[in-house]
């Protein structure tokens, strides 16, 4: 019998890794042409895929006309990326812009790039539906690009996942699946582009083809003819973002009693150091703080990834009473939540805290599910809360989170 080792169990594990494919048809079983699980124990943050038919029979529910429109919206974040090939030099501009200017565009060689469109367009927004098996609060927004034939951002990387499915036309990618590519940056653009940039593969992707890329691995797509793409990006803050955000919390809810102290104090060897006693006491104030407490610090998180950039779309209004607003909705209306509105929730001590655009919301661990889970919320739904579930429900009315429409209307954000 073949005896077994560390290293020949590195081999195989190192085998099957190549053995994986990097394209799969995805017609009999998308969007991702295998289970969920299997998705993200192969490919998850692990290595690109290309998804053939990962939409099958795709047909984008927005036009690049109503694009352009929503560009010039005011409340839109919104880009418009030229490429002067002779030259290399690349323009970027932001919006709003005026629609009297895009029937003048050349016929090739740019881009505009519309954040959010998942918030305004509620068709958009269905194509979410798919991405179920990842964590609402995981996925950012659904970026819609529309580019002229030979229309590009350059060849980057990114720093989240992203799922780009091509909505309308073609669109040529390339990637970088090398294990260390270069990812030094230009300095003569405003984009972040690589200044070298190595292709491993190459595709063309029509309506309903998807490629998935994890963070780091360095694309570049140009567009075959006008196409339209959808970027289905992810959420993942550095570091550096959580670390920050959380000192601040702490230092802001911090008590002012809780100082340094030394009362086991003994004279110094030399008054000018800093020994390790002092230091032990150093460690003893900040633990004061509780940095550890899983409540504390899940309560924190919770806050910090409802904050959407785009928070302050939403916005109260004087809404009516609790008996109106049931009666409303026994006449057929319903509660559609606010595009712009963020939501999940955590079990917690104490039942369960659902969290809102930034606040914490204490709960019975029966309705925090329903809320966060619930975009609609009719009679019915309303009906199963509890006592606690109906009045946060009406709270989050009067903050604009959620608003009362009848069943024919389409939520949207209000500008």
């Amino acid at each position: 019998m073949k005896k077994i080792t560390p290293t020949s169990i590195s081999k195989q594990k190192a085998a099957k890794t190549r053995a994986l494919p990097l394209e799969v048809d995805a017609a009999r079983r998308p969007p991702l042409g295998m289970t969920p699980a299997v998705f993200l124990r192969d490919y998850w943050q692990k290595r690109p895929l290309l998804i053939r038919n990962a939409f099958p029979g795709f047909v984008s529910p927005i036009e690049p006309g109503d694009l352009a429109g929503l560009a010039c919206e005011e409340a839109a974040l919104s880009r418009l990326i030229s490429q002067d090939r002779e030259h290399d030099t690349w323009t970027v501009r932001h919006g709003p812009f005026d629609e009297a200017e895009f029937p003048g565009m050349p016929r090739q060689d740019w881009t505009l790039l519309v954040q959010d469109v998942d918030k305004w367009d509620a068709d958009v927004a269905t194509v979410l539906a798919a991405f179920d098996f990842l964590p609402r609060w995981r996925i950012d927004d659904v970026m819609v690009s529309f580019a002229a034939p030979g229309g590009s951002v350059g060849a980057h990387v990114d720093q989240y996942d992203v799922f780009l499915l091509q909505a309308d036309g073609h669109r040529r990618w390339q990637i970088d699946a090398s294990p260390n590519p270069p990812l030094a940056f230009r300095d003569d653009v405003e984009l972040r582009l690589l200044r070298e940039f190595n292709p491993t593969h190459e595709w063309v992707l029509g309506p309903g083809d998807m490629l998935y890329l994890p963070p780091g691995v360095p694309h570049h797509g140009v567009a075959e003819d006008a196409c339209l793409t959808f970027s289905v990006g992810m959420r993942a803050p550095s570091a550096a973002e959580l670390l920050g955000d959380f000192v601040d919390t702490l230092a802001s809810e911090a008590d002012e009693s809780l100082r340094y102290r030394d009362p086991d104090l003994a004279p110094p060897r030399d008054p000018a150091e800093i020994d390790a006693a002092a230091m032990g006491r150093v460690v003893e104030a900040l633990n004061m703080l509780r940095m550890n407490d899983p409540e504390r610090l899940g309560d924190w998180f919770g806050r910090f990834i409802t904050v959407y950039r785009s928070a302050g779309v939403v916005q109260g209004e004087d809404a009516a009473d609790a008996g109106d607003l049931e009666a409303q909705l026994d006449d057929g209306a319903v509660l559609a939540r606010h595009p712009f509105s963020r939501m999940a929730w955590r079990r917690s001590a104490r039942g369960a805290r659902l969290y809102v655009s930034g606040q914490a919301l204490p709960l019975p661990i029966k309705d925090a599910p329903r809320i966060a889970n619930s975009s609609l919320i009719d009679s019915e739904a309303y009906r199963a809360l509890s006592a606690e579930g109906r009045e946060c429900l009406m709270e989050l009315v009067r903050q604009g989170h959620y608003q009362l429409v009848d069943d024919t209307d389409e939520a949207g954000p209000d500008t």
